[in-house]
């Protein structure tokens, strides 16, 4: 049986707690403590990691992990990005820069974007219409990166699954070029 880790990051508050608790076969690990962060409108904020799991229809698993999303807590960052086959950005449109959070997370995470899938995902749309996906695709550009963007509902499990198999057929089209 095959393991594959599977990273989702983004700011507090983006969803990455919840989007691997809406899919994960195990009760997620959890790592929060009381939110110190007055710009961030929830009681908790993950200060280790997020930790869950999913076994795929080929018995292939999942191994979910999810970063702090603060920047004070980077240094888990490349910790948790080793060995990681795949990258979920998932971006609050709620925020007050959503593009400048991207580029954080771009820069932070740049290493593992270059060797790994990636996906952006954009929570909150339908209430923050602005910036759209077509800007975000075009400020992944801008740092020379192409890789899906889509809405998000992260407490959908049905959409957090597509997230993964957008990763999943992004490493399957890798490992194909690389066999030819």
């Amino acid at each position: 049986m095959s393991e594959h880790k599977i990273l989702f990051t983004g700011t507090a508050g983006a969803g990455k707690t919840t989007a691997i608790g809406a899919i994960s076969e195990v009760a997620p690990v959890r790592t929060d403590v009381r939110n110190t962060d007055a710009t961030v409108l929830k009681a908790t904020t993950t200060a280790g990691l997020d930790y869950g799991e999913l076994t795929l229809d080929n018995g292939e698993k999942l191994r979910l992990y999810g970063t702090p999303g603060q920047q004070r807590f980077d240094f888990m960052w490349k910790i948790l990005a080793r060995g990681a086959l795949g990258l979920v950005i998932l971006i609050d449109n709620s925020r007050a820069d959503p593009l400048a959070d991207l580029d954080v997370y771009i820069g932070g995470f740049r290493a593992l974007i270059d060797e790994a899938a990636c996906v952006v995902a954009v929570g909150r749309l339908d209430t923050h219409p602005t910036p759209n996906l077509e800007q975000f695709a075009t400020r992944l550009l801008t740092h020379g990166v192409l890789c899906p963007v889509l809405p998000i509902d992260v407490r959908d499990p049905a959409q957090v699954a597509q997230l993964l198999d957008l990763l999943l057929i992004q490493l399957e089209t890798r490992t194909e070029n690389c066999l030819s």
